[in-house]
């Protein structure tokens, strides 16, 4: 099921945020074969909860041998996209770049995931996702007025402006491929997708109702109702009470005096009359006053916390005895499942070659070129 169901990809296995775009276009139904080394690679804990390696068939194949790369070109010559997240050049130098591929298949859709993009004076670096939004202005952007920037795990360089630029581009080029019989490359680069995700915040910055101070803003804590609060048991809740109908609503609610919002000067005041109050009250008495008003206040849950409308929404599943988050977006018509755990690698390589037309399976085995778990 889903909406790409048919569409066949080859990934070549790598870090972060590669197997979290190929994780999406498996949830969305296309039927990815990830491509990995014996053994696997690094890992933040034991297979069965890698959870973006969920939703696809491993395959080990050892990429130094020439019967494993020549596996490999077989298989894209039957695949719709090809993804790896390797440095650049890394691709070219084992024989399956972007000039092999496609003369093997040139309605491929080759897509590339690095942090630094496929040229530049950086392409070759090293770098992890706090670097390239450090380049990118993305990390300037998050903290408190006077402190230094805080480091939003690695959700927004890696998977915001890395995956899911990556997901985006292949769609595209998927579409164009499959109107025109050509393929092309996706050269996706976490600093650029970063960089990319600011252009509201430029166009403020441009008009100057933005300022390069953090803190000092309307979206990062400057405006005190705009910002994250304690509450009496140590927990916070979540003020983003903008407009003046959403901001009155939560004044009413508070039952307070509050000085004119519309005047940055009195934001101070402002702030900490509200921290004052909001640590009256454990954070659970605070949901429960709050709780279906346009005050939008919300409490803070700690990852994968329970609450009454994501279980309404199935927002997270328990799925082979691990809590983890659903497919996301939802579709009327071809809805999207978790059909496969994370699978150690090379799990599925006898079963998944022979589905994809490999024929000699126990001969690569043997030569050591491939290897089943």
């Amino acid at each position: 099921m889903g909406p790409l169901e048919g569409v066949k990809v080859v990934e070549l296995a790598g870090l972060g945020p590669a197997p979290f775009a190929c994780m999406m276009l498996a949830e969305l139904g296309a039927d990815v074969l990830r491509i990995e080394r014996p053994g696997g690679g690094l890992a933040m804990g034991p297979p069965e909860l890698e959870l973006v390696n969920r939703g696809r068939r491993s395959v080990a194949l050892d990429l130094k041998n020439p019967a494993a790369i020549d596996v490999v070109r077989r298989l894209v010559a039957e695949a719709d996209v090809l993804v790896e997240g390797f440095r650049p050049g890394v691709a070219e130098r084992l024989g399956v770049g972007p000039e092999d591929c496609h003369a093997l298949n040139p309605r491929l859709v080759y897509g590339r995931m690095t942090g630094w993009g496929q040229d530049g004076p950086l392409a070759q670096s090293a770098g992890h996702d706090i670097d390239y939004l450090a380049l990118s202005g993305a990390l300037h952007l998050i903290g408190r007025a006077g402190g230094p920037p805080q480091v939003p795990a690695n959700l927004l360089g890696d998977f915001a402006g890395g995956s899911l630029y990556l997901v985006v581009g292949v769609l595209a080029a998927l579409h164009n491929a499959q109107r025109t019989g050509e393929g092309q490359v996706v050269d996706a680069a976490i600093v650029d997708g970063s960089a990319h995700l600011t252009t509201m915040l430029l166009g403020a910055l441009a008009g100057g109702s933005w300022k390069q101070e953090r803190g000092t803003n309307l979206l990062d804590t400057g405006a005190p109702f705009y910002d994250v609060y304690e509450t009496a048991d140590g927990k916070h809740v979540a003020v983003g009470a903008i407009e003046p109908q959403f901001y009155a609503e939560l004044i009413s609610k508070l039952g307070i005096e509050a000085p004119d919002r519309y005047d940055p000067a009195n934001w101070p005041e402002l702030h900490k009359v509200l921290a004052e109050t909001f640590r009256q009250r454990p954070q659970a008495d605070w949901t429960e006053l709050f709780d279906g008003s346009d005050a939008c206040v919300s409490p803070v849950l700690p990852l994968a916390g329970d609450h009454p409308h994501l279980e309404a929404r199935g927002t997270f599943v328990d799925k082979d005895g691990v809590r983890q988050a659903a497919p996301a977006p939802r579709f009327s018509r071809t809805p999207t499942t978790l059909d496969r755990p994370p699978a150690r690698a090379g799990q599925h390589t006898r079963e998944a070659l022979a589905d994809w037309g490999i024929a000699d399976i126990d001969g690569l085995i043997e030569a050591g070129a491939a290897h089943q778990d």
